[in-house]
């Protein structure tokens, strides 16, 4: 764990192993119970980073990279978020990294913020930037009147691709290579 906002980076070197169902349902909940926790203990904007990957390994050097450019990213957060960091801590799990960022600021224009890094980073669709409210709801792009997320490969919402499996596992994670190694060059 990484505690306090301008701290560094996860470390490269993961588990790299497959979890299980049982193991990502249960992050799933744990990560909604640190949320909880976070939001009792700061009462402000909450803002959470995962990875997006396909498959049965979250934890890899890879995910750690894409993850390690997401918290990059938030430090260097210009407005909204400047000057308003109260608390940031990063986890390094089986299930995958997870960032959380306390931010007094508001929510509806963090949520534009990071809805704008997931669109204009070549790595940023491959975050998952969610942003909370201080009584816990979680401002999705729809509710917050934003288009949807885009598949990795085509143009279709990324939930209809996901849903009918349009697109094979290996397809996604080259996809998900060629984007992590075009950032990294820039």
């Amino acid at each position: 764990m990484l505690n306090n906002v301008g701290q560094a980076t996860i470390p490269a070197q993961a588990t790299g192993r497959a979890i299980s169902l049982t193991e990502l349902l249960a992050s799933r909940d744990n990560r909604q119970a640190r949320q909880q926790q976070w939001l009792k203990q700061h009462r402000v904007t909450l803002l959470v980073l995962t990875v997006v990957m396909p498959g049965p390994i979250k934890d890899s050097a890879l995910t750690r990279r894409i993850f390690n450019a997401g918290w990059t990213q938030i430090q260097q957060a210009g407005q909204p978020l400047a000057g308003h960091f109260l608390r940031g801590d990063a986890f390094a799990l089986a299930t995958g990294c997870e960032g959380f960022w306390s931010i007094q600021a508001d929510a509806k224009e963090v949520k534009q913020w990071a809805v704008a890094r997931e669109s204009d980073s070549p790595v940023g669709r491959l975050w998952d930037i969610d942003v909370l409210t201080t009584d816990g709801c979680i401002l999705s792009r729809r509710t917050s009147q934003l288009a949807e997320r885009q598949c990795l490969l085509c143009s279709l919402p990324a939930s209809v691709c996901a849903r009918q499996r349009t697109h094979s596992q290996a397809e996604l994670l080259a996809e998900i290579i060629r984007r992590a190694d075009a950032a990294c060059t820039l």
